[in-house]
């Protein structure tokens, strides 16, 4: 029976034989390469990563949509990735930089809100902040915490050295209008889990990172800004000012957009969104109101920090503020330069007005005392000094006359030994001499601008 099996099998055209055995290999390739095209591969910041991906890439594989292997390191490494095909998806942050020719092809699509968060060390007995002392701390105008009502002790500011990095460029975007605003911060880490690290050492330090990051970790302090804690409540109902949005990148041309825009789809689910907030974020299609607040938030955050309307509007459209006449605007060099807050620019008008109401009051004086001079030099006649006076004058005459080369050698000898002394300026009259005080003039600049 086996034989004749065999038989059977050997006698068959060799056509015959292999055919079951292609088109299963067929069915197999087709499978894997089906597989392969729903793999993804995510790169983008610590921060997203962290926060939301890892748990997300679970769900997905277990709803078994597909795999993500996930590669955080930086924002813009994950841009650039996603822009040179490396990659397939890209977190970030914050939104598309228009300056930068990589990402001209990219899609960024919101896909929750976070709370940018200041961290310091929890024994700092700071507990909170205003937005002018963010907006200073950041320009290097505040640098001890004892003007934030902690101990005499230098701020330790922290900050990521990549750049462009998504929760820096959205917290400066906010605080300054100008997301690649330069600033002073000289202590620089890789990422946000580092900078975490840092804080946790140091009782003077202070970093940013954000509430998605640092809500379930005991070794920062999370402070208050404007009274306000950050938390997916404080985000939700506007209150907190400085929440941020992330983002799922993709290229607009990719070859995998079917799988991409799957997983787009899934973020959207009840699993995603339960996971979302489990990280104390708030999907973005639940933000709909606060999105729409967007500018009444920005106008709030622009009187906080002194900024005026005018200087606002052209932040926003990335044109160069008008700078007052008064005070001119300083440049920010690098690091360590500052450009003028409201109040430089208000002290600088005092000086001015200060300045010029002591000029007039000298001048006044100066006009008083000759007048007084004038009058004193100018004896009322008698009978007798009338008849002598053209003798004594010419008598005086002459004898000037006669000393007058004498006191010009004189002079010269003195002028050539010692430089001529500065004219002192005339005392000030009393406050009862005094003229009454003229209004200040500011040439064309308005009592409203800020200087910024």
């Amino acid at each position: 029976m086996r034989a004749s099996v065999l038989r059977k099998y050997l006698n068959m055209p060799l056509r015959r034989l292999v055919s079951p055995f292609l088109l299963a290999a067929g069915f197999l390739l087709t499978a894997v390469t089906a597989l392969a095209a729903d793999d993804l591969v995510w790169r983008g910041d610590h921060a997203t990563g962290r926060a939301v991906m890892d748990d997300l890439a679970k769900e997905y594989a277990k709803a078994k949509l597909g795999k993500i292997t996930l590669q955080p390191f930086s924002t813009v490494s994950g841009l650039d990735a996603v822009s040179n095909g490396s990659a397939d998806i890209g977190g970030s942050a914050r939104g598309k930089f228009a300056q930068r020719s990589e990402e001209a092809n990219l899609n960024f699509v919101p896909v929750a809100l976070d709370a940018a968060v200041l961290v310091t060390h929890p024994k700092n007995p700071v507990r909170s902040l205003t937005l002018k002392q963010v907006y200073d701390i950041y320009f290097g105008r505040i640098k001890n915490w004892k003007d934030l009502g902690g101990p005499d002790k230098e701020i330790n500011l922290y900050g990521i050295a990549a750049p462009l990095d998504g929760v820096e460029y959205s917290l400066r975007e906010l605080v300054y209008r100008k997301g690649n605003q330069p600033v002073a911060v000289p202590r620089l880490y890789l990422n946000t889990v580092k900078l975490e690290e840092a804080i946790t050492l140091d009782p003077a330090g202070l970093g940013l990172s954000t509430l998605a990051n640092t809500w379930s970790n005991k070794g920062v302090k999370a402070l208050a800004i404007e009274g306000v804690d950050p938390s997916t409540r404080s985000v939700a109902d506007g209150t907190y000012p400085l929440y941020i949005t992330l983002y799922s990148v993709s290229r607009v041309d990719s070859p995998k957009q079917a799988a991409i825009d799957r997983f787009v789809a899934f973020l959207a689910t009840p699993p995603a969104k339960a996971i979302l907030q489990k990280h104390q974020l708030i999907p973005y299609a639940e933000a709909n109101d606060l999105i729409a607040k967007n500018e009444q938030r920005m106008q709030f955050i622009d009187a906080r920090v002194g900024r005026d309307a005018v200087t606002a509007t052209a932040l926003a459209a990335g044109t160069t503020p008008p700078a007052p006449v008064s005070a001119p605007r300083a440049v920010l060099a690098g690091k360590t330069a500052v450009a003028p807050s409201a109040e430089t620019t208000q002290a600088a008008r005092e000086n001015l007005a200060r300045a010029e109401a002591k000029k007039q009051a000298a001048a006044d004086a100066q006009k008083l005392a000759e007048a007084n001079a004038k009058k004193a030099a100018q004896p009322a006649p008698t009978a007798a000094s009338s008849s002598s006076a053209p003798e004594a004058k010419t008598a005086v005459a002459k004898k000037d006359v006669a000393a007058a080369p004498k006191k010009a050698v004189a002079k010269a000898k003195v002028a050539k030994a010692a430089p001529a002394k500065k004219a002192s300026a005339p005392k000030a009259p009393t406050e009862a001499q005094a003229p009454a005080k003229a209004p200040a003039s500011f040439g064309n600049v308005s009592s409203g601008s800020d200087g910024h």
